[in-house]
């Protein structure tokens, strides 16, 4: 008599199909505190996003000027930098689910200041200022903390396939939240905008008070302050990997990034119009993309490699964009970028979350925050510096080309980055 056991297995699953092996990694969503974190990351980004929209719009529609929206940047990046390294030393020294839950409630409060003052109709700038820079606080611990919850919920060979998913929901988020904005805005008010946001941040708040509990592995002495700070940048400069890993993340964004340049090139090449829509929602759409057919990342090993090679696309794919006569070629070749700037952030999230121990990764993942939010900003000033000087083309073409020169020469001359492989640190 056949039993099931001596059975031979159904031939249909036995063989994966190259759509299976190629699409999304979705098994880290059969994890209960994982799913909810990123259900609750993914929707409450969309609102942040609608917010990021919706605050430069009113400030300009109260002082008609260009200058007040560009400090909004400012009030933005100083607290990113310094709560950012400051909230990954607090998440090295206390539970970070109880961190994170609290970093969440600050930024809520920041959405729901925004709010009030446009039930109200105050109309004042300053208070307006105040709110982004106590979000973007919020923001910045919370940011690092979820980075470091991560490894702790999935096993190390899961990592990378949870970093794809979280980074293609928030592309996502970055598409649907400016989309929805210009919607609501053109119906509604600034008020309908931020209580949306208010409205889909609570499902943040409610995965966060679902985690379980993420105590520091060790007894932690000292208290988290500059000291602490401190000791993880000393622990950084030690390790050629991770030092590496943001190294080429601020060639690839610094010196490759041609945001700042889409406005005049989208008016004097592209006709105006809907052209600068398209221009910057390309790279976002090719990150989306990318990370719909991420299923290969997972299995790959020597990530060093691979990083090199994804930023090399992306400097490569920039230049060529700005080689294009024309729009859609333009946005296709942007998209191509995007999908390799995805896949580079992949793995350099997925190289410091299952390199550095976790005593340090709360601290390593603040300075990826600061890495990320000031790595595009001093990409634009670069960018539009050189446009004046050299002009737009220039500026564009120049940029990508001497990105994919410039990671290939720094790897070469750090190789531990490129010798990288997770099966030297036990990986399957």
């Amino acid at each position: 008599m056949t039993t099931a056991k001596d059975s031979p297995p159904a031939a249909g699953p036995a063989r994966t199909s190259w759509w299976r092996r190629l699409a999304i990694d979705t098994r880290p969503l059969g994890n209960p505190a994982y799913r909810r974190l990123w259900l609750g990351q993914g929707v409450s980004y969309i609102g942040f996003q609608v917010t990021a929209v919706a605050v430069p719009v009113q400030v300009y529609d109260m002082t008609g000027s260009s200058f007040w929206v560009g400090v909004l940047g400012v009030v933005n990046l100083v607290p990113l930098i310094a709560f950012g390294l400051w909230g990954g030393a607090i998440a090295d020294h206390m539970d970070r689910r109880r961190l994170l839950f609290l970093s969440s409630c600050v930024t809520w409060a920041a959405t729901l200041l925004l709010l009030a003052q446009a039930l109200l109709g105050l109309g004042s700038l300053w208070l307006i200022m105040v709110a982004v820079a106590v979000q973007a606080s919020g923001f910045a611990v919370a940011s690092p903390t979820r980075g470091a919850i991560i490894p702790r919920l999935m096993r190390p060979e899961e990592v990378a396939s949870a970093n794809t998913l979280t980074f293609t929901a928030g592309q996502i988020g970055m598409l649907a939240g400016p989309l929805l904005a210009g919607v609501i805005l053109a119906r509604w008010t600034y008020s309908a905008a931020y209580a949306l946001d208010a409205v889909l941040f609570t499902v943040g708040l409610w995965a966060a008070l679902r985690l379980p509990p993420v105590p520091p592995l060790e007894d932690r002495t000292g208290s988290p302050g500059l000291r602490s700070v401190i000791e993880g940048l000393r622990y950084l400069a030690t390790q050629p990997v991770l030092l590496m890993s943001f190294v080429v993340d601020v060639i690839a964004m610094g010196v490759a990034m041609p945001r700042a340049l889409f406005p005049e090139v989208a008016e004097t090449r592209f006709g105006g119009g809907e052209a600068v829509g398209w221009l910057f929602a390309a790279i976002s759409i090719g990150s989306v993309l990318g990370g719909l057919m991420s299923g290969w990342i997972q299995r790959v090993h020597r990530q060093g490699v691979a990083l090199v090679l994804a930023i090399v696309v992306w400097g490569l794919a920039v230049a060529a964009a700005g080689l294009a006569g024309n729009l859609w070629l333009a946005v296709a070749l942007l998209a191509v970028g995007g999908a390799a700037d995805l896949v580079s952030a992949v793995f350099r999230q997925t190289m410091l979350q299952t390199y550095a121990p976790d005593e340090m990764r709360g601290r390593m993942q603040g300075v990826f925050v600061v890495v990320v939010a000031g790595g595009p900003r001093l990409g634009d000033l670069r960018a539009g510096a050189t446009a004046a000087i050299a002009g737009v083309t220039a500026s564009w073409v120049g940029g990508g080309l001497a990105c994919a020169v410039l990671v290939v020469v720094a790897s070469l001359c750090v190789p531990a980055l490129l010798r990288y492989d997770t099966r030297d640190r036990g990986e399957p």
